[in-house]
């Protein structure tokens, strides 16, 4: 199938965000910004679950119970992931780069389910983890699964409302090219806030 023209600049943005968020936590060099390599280090646990404020929201055991504010832990598995029924707390709370990373590859992967798959796949489904290699590999997964659902749509498919039929945001209710459009901003600015804690972590001690 050839790839819509008002989609390939989307494509484009979209593989080069994930590829620097995944160069960014795996190394071993990530894009400085200025088109020169960086080395950087793979993240670790510590780093992943790191809480660099007060009450943050993270992903914990289960049998630990949700953090400040949370009242539910999201998520299937031993880990899950802080959130709380409508109304959410505000102001937000801070999160960590666990938490971060888990609800954008969740987003990934039930977004691609919700479009070209099962549409079955809720949050109660989406494995959670603590540990950093388990959760770069979904990330992985999610973003192979989003790119795939992307390489299969065509014109018309981007101007259908509610091609993606993903229950947690507008996508019922927007013209898929719309959702592709919000996935994209998702990826970069949680990307972004990925690489800052990164610094942060690695200047904490300085």
């Amino acid at each position: 199938m050839t790839l819509p023209s008002r989609l390939s600049s989307l494509l484009e943005q979209y593989d080069f965000a994930r590829k620097r968020l995944a160069d960014r936590m795996a190394g071993p060099f990530m894009d400085s910004g200025d088109g020169t390599d960086t080395q950087v280090g793979p993240m670790t646990d510590e780093e992943y679950l790191w809480e660099p404020v007060p009450d943050c929201w993270s992903v914990r055991r289960r049998v630990d119970g949700p953090g400040s504010r949370a009242t539910l832990l999201a998520g299937t598995g031993d880990w899950g992931r802080d959130d709380a029924s409508y109304p959410h707390p505000w102001p937000p709370p801070f999160t960590t780069i666990a938490w971060r990373l888990s609800h954008l590859s969740e987003l990934l992967t039930l977004r691609a389910d919700h479009t070209a798959g099962g549409h079955g796949l809720t949050r109660d489904d989406y494995p959670v983890s603590g540990d950093v290699t388990e959760a770069v590999a979904a990330f992985d997964a999610g973003a192979t699964a989003w790119r795939k659902v992307l390489l299969s749509v065509d014109d018309a498919a981007l101007d259908t409302v509610g091609y993606c039929t993903y229950p947690h945001g507008s996508d019922p209710d927007e013209p898929f090219i719309d959702i592709v459009w919000w996935v994209n901003q998702e990826l970069l600015h949680h990307g972004a806030e990925i690489a800052l804690l990164r610094d942060l972590y690695r200047a904490r001690s300085r």
